[in-house]
């Protein structure tokens, strides 16, 4: 190997703990899958191991999966690493993400060797083209190893390069183990899709790495357990209680599916609806309305569940608000399809306490009939704070105190505070509490007391909610008035409808007599706070009382004053008042990132930690900064809500990590270990030769052998599905061009266009379809047109009626099976293949393809272009074409000068009217025009 030189003592790194080193050595001395712990540094071995390859300079190393921060940080870190090496053969990162980069360019490059990040659409083009050959290629890094499935690109790359090259090492990282543990035989599978023998796994609790961040001075850390309040709690067990129903009702739904492991637990976990929607999408045409409903309803009631332990008490009730509103009836609805949870009294519990956090009083609503309540005239502001603000405004005062007494700093850090948060809505909410929460208040506004007002120094959060609640009450005026209008249109067109449809337009049931319908209908039966369509009606407030509480939380002087403060500064007299933050001044407010977070470590070097909410692997990666620098002290603050869904997640997380680790150790002691490693099954020679014998000698057939594998030409663009793979997998030779006629061409004469039912119903929208069925009719003899289905899904059209246009009739036959018919009608000769899955198209392929003469490449390609037209110039981005045939005046003729002499749509868009004139002709230039101009509040 290339990169076994003598330069290799030269190069330094940066693995300072004793599990780092290890798992170095380990990865340079043979090929294995790594799965490591979150938080354990993944991205630091990785950058130090290519670090290591590409000091030699003469190595040739492909990163496949890395995203484009993770390309950042290694490409950041390379640059540094050759920097402190002194390598002067080092190249660094190059990265190949577009397909703007030409060939010529990309084939220059590869043939200089260096480290390179390619996304897999393009490497796996280059390597079947042989623009980049495998057999030159050092070795393959694979990131984010979880995410390969038998179908994926990267485990079609990794095939290619074991065929190919014998002697490259191959290496697979993750630290994301729970995939791994799902199925049968989980990560034996994943080690035959990785072509890789040996698993290496990396747990907390492993020895080394426990005595490494363990063994050395730890950071100190505080545990804040904050107790929510009285409001928060029902909520909290209200949704609990919502989600547990909701549960209930799907398992008497009788979707024949194993329900054990749904429980409320586990509906905490943060992909517990994925999981569900997932198990259901097989039979999701036939499930009933209302199990598609709870099933959207659990979503909801997640994203509420979240919401109430980091939004702030207006914010919470703003987005119950738009929840309600969401799940009102679309207009012209007679049936009651509100979510059932809505009507639980659970329910009423999220939306009344929700309401009380932020102001007391409640409207007897005159024109709401049955509701006779006797509720105060006005309304008070009760605003109440997230326990945490006063916890972080007194933990805060606590490092004040400390930096007071112990001003000097003894060690490397610096004296800045780090409070890191879920998110950048938390990120934004602590910021602007953290800027107000000394802003004094007058103790009374209007004679209303607004908070306890007997220790004004204390940090409040009272200003901030205040400026909330203005901008919720002035919301909540537009947003009454626009639910109030679609409440009213809603009703007229009810009635209408039911006037219209009379007697037939109970869906599925007998008509009820006259006499029950009028009384139904009536104002009468509405009084229970409920109309016809069995929407909730909730009491609003009457309009005086939002104005008085509205006039009580009116900015005073303090408001206004801070409004100058927070002015826009003309940065006038710059260099005299322009200097740099003092590092100990700084409080740094930033959400949880992932691995970038261990960047942020290293470069603002913070005293204190503050874990405004709890994340495991932040935790470790506080431990690795820790442990890597023994002149750095780290004081931590962990805050979690106690007794909260918060807690729960968090422990059922690490609990499901440390299980998932237990799994797979277990299971790599049991499994056996793969030998074919070459990306190829045993061949049989015989069968292998005998492969294309023709024994129908009926007709003139001549009896023919030949040992050269079958090809298939694929266009490019095909990439992004998993048939190629699986069609090379069927040792096919699979070759990439940029076909202008079809997708795929299995011989001289047999040409198909795939189809996904989805890519089905836009090519029959926009007409697409009947233009390459046309094209294809003129070229080969035997066209074919593939609809292919997905795998996991029912092999019927039901699921795809929601996305079709309008109800088929005989004189507006828009649905899906009326345009096939058409389409068939129109050209006989097409033949239509209906495939269950890419699997089954491949089998179907390969029958096609028996007693066939193989296509050329050449030809496949030159059918469609005009004469002397370069292919490479039909290399045009297939949405933005979409986009345009739907202009008016745009047709397929004019459509390829437009392709060809404009660059994007914006351009199109900017032409003016001559302009068009001279490239699409006067009458089509003036439609295209006036569309791209024509004002939107025009009829």
């Amino acid at each position: 190997m290339p990169s076994e030189n003598g330069t290799a003592p030269a190069v330094k790194l940066s693995l300072p703990l004793e599990y780092q080193q290890d798992l170095f050595s380990e990865l340079r001395s043979e090929d294995e899958l790594v799965i490591l712990a979150r938080g354990l540094g993944l991205l630091r071995v990785v950058t130090n191991l290519l670090h290591s390859y590409d000091v030699a300079g003469n190595n040739l190393i492909v990163v496949v999966g890395a995203d484009e921060r993770e390309n950042g940080w290694i490409g950041e870190a390379l640059a540094e690493h050759a920097a402190i090496s002194r390598a002067p053969l080092a190249r660094g990162l190059s990265q190949v993400n577009t397909d703007m980069m030409s060939v010529g360019t990309r084939e220059k490059m590869y043939s200089q060797g260096g480290i390179f990040s390619i996304t897999s659409r393009i490497l796996v083009v280059d390597l079947l083209s042989k623009l980049l050959n495998p057999e030159s290629i050092t070795g393959l890094i694979v990131l984010h190893s979880e995410r390969i499935v038998a179908t994926s690109l990267e485990a079609f790359i990794i095939r290619i390069y074991r065929q190919l090259n014998k002697e490259g090492f191959l290496k697979a990282f993750s630290d994301n183990p729970e995939p791994f543990t799902t199925g049968f035989a989980p990560l034996a599978t994943m080690m035959r899709n990785l072509f890789l023998r040996k698993p290496s796994l990396w747990p907390r609790f492993h020895v080394t790495v426990a005595k490494s961040l363990e063994g050395r001075k730890q950071a100190e850390v505080i545990e804040l357990e904050v107790p929510m309040t009285e409001s928060m709690r029902d909520i909290q067990n209200a949704i609990l209680e919502c989600v547990e129903v909701s549960i209930s009702e799907l398992k008497k739904a009788g979707t024949g599916l194993e329900l054990d492991d749904w429980t409320l637990d586990s509906a905490l976990h943060r992909s517990f609806d994925v999981i569900i929607r997932r198990q259901l999408d097989p039979i999701w045409h036939r499930v009933s309305y209302r199990t598609r409903q709870i099933v959207n309803d659990l979503t909801v009631l997640r994203s509420v569940l979240h919401a109430l332990l980091t939004y702030d008490a207006v914010s919470f009730n703003k987005y119950l608000d738009t929840i309600l509103a969401a799940h009102q009836p679309p207009p012209g609805s007679t049936r009651q399809n509100q979510s059932p949870w809505l009507f639980l009294d659970a329910a009423n519990t999220i939306f009344e306490t929700a309401k009380r956090r932020v102001y007391t009083g409640q409207a007897d609503d005159a024109e709401a009939p049955g509701l006779n309540t006797t509720l105060p005239d006005s309304l008070r502001p009760v605003l109440e704070e997230q326990p945490k603000w006063v916890l972080l405004a007194e933990v805060l005062q606590e490092v004040e105190r400390d930096v007071y007494f112990n001003p000097t700093i003894r060690d490397d850090s610096n004296g800045t505070i780090l409070i890191m948060c879920s998110d950048q809505g938390t990120s934004r909410q602590i910021r602007e509490y953290l800027q107000t929460k000394d802003v004094a208040q007058d103790d009374t506004m209007d004679g209303e007391i607004i908070r306890d007002d007997s220790v004004k120094a204390q940090p409040s959060a009272t200003f901030m909610m205040r400026k909330k609640l203005r901008g919720y009450l002035n919301w909540k005026k537009d947003f009454a008035r626009v639910s109030a209008s679609l409440f009213n249109e809603n009703q007229k067109a009810l009635e209408g409808f039911i006037d219209q449809r009379g007697v037939n337009g109970y869906r599925g049931k007998g008509p009820p007599n006259k006499r029950r319908r009028i009384r139904g209908g009536s104002a009468a039966s509405a009084g229970a706070g409920r109309p016809i369509n069995g929407s909730l009606q909730i009491a609003e407030e009457k309009t005086s009382q939002v104005d008085k509480l509205m006039a009580g939380i009116q900015p005073d002087e303090v408001d206004a004053m801070q409004r100058e403060e927070a002015a826009v500064d003309l940065l006038e007299d710059m260099e005299d008042y322009f200097e740099l933050y003092e590092m100990g001044d700084l409080i740094v407010v930033h959400p949880y990132d992932g691995d970038m977070d261990e960047h942020l470590l290293e470069e603002v070097r913070p005293r204190y930690v503050i874990m405004y909410e709890p994340d495991a692997a932040f935790i470790r990666r506080v431990e690795v900064y820790r442990s890597s620098h023994n002149d750095r002290g780290v004081r931590v603050y962990f805050m979690y809500y106690g007794g909260s869904v918060e807690e729960q997640r968090y422990l059922s997380a690490v609990r499901k990590e440390k299980d998932a680790f237990t799994r797979l150790i277990r299971e790599k002691g049991n499994m056996a270990v793969t030998l074919t490693l070459d990306g190829k099954g045993p061949d049989d020679p015989q069968e292998h030769f005998l492969r294309t014998v023709n024994t129908r000698i009926a007709g003139g057939g001549r009896l023919a052998a030949t040992a050269e594998p079958p090809r298939v030409v694929v266009d490019v663009r095909e990439f992004r599905s998993s048939l190629p793979s699986l069609l090379h997998g069927r040792s096919m030779v699979v070759i990439p061009c940029m076909l202008t006629v079809g997708d795929y061409v299995l011989s001289p004469t047999i040409c198909i266009e795939r189809k996904s039912v989805r890519d089905l119903i836009s090519s029959f929208k926009n007409g697409r379809l009947f233009n390459q069925a046309e094209t294809m009719l003129q070229h080969y003899k035997h066209p074919m047109l593939l609809i292919e289905f997905d795998q996991n899904k029912s092999f019927t059209l039901d699921p795809f009626a929601e996305h079709t246009t309008a109800i088929a009739t005989a004189a507006n036959p828009s649905d899906l099976q009326s345009r096939l018919v058409l389409l068939t009608l129109a050209f006989p000769r097409l033949k239509v293949i209906w495939s269950s899955s890419p699997y089954q198209t491949a089998e179907i392929f390969e029958e096609l393809k028996k007693n066939q003469e193989e296509p050329d490449p050449i030809k496949a390609v030159q059918i469609g272009l005009n004469a002397g037209e370069d292919p490479n110039d039909q290399s045009f981005n297939q949405t933005p074409q979409d986009m345009l045939r739907a202009v008016p005046g745009i047709t397929a003729k004019n459509m390829n000068r437009i392709t060809l002499e404009v660059d994007n749509i914006l351009e199109v868009s900017n032409l003016d009217e001559g302009t068009l004139d001279d490239l699409v002709g006067k009458e089509a230039g003036r439609q295209v025009y006036r569309f791209f101009n024509k004002s939107v509040f025009d009829d």
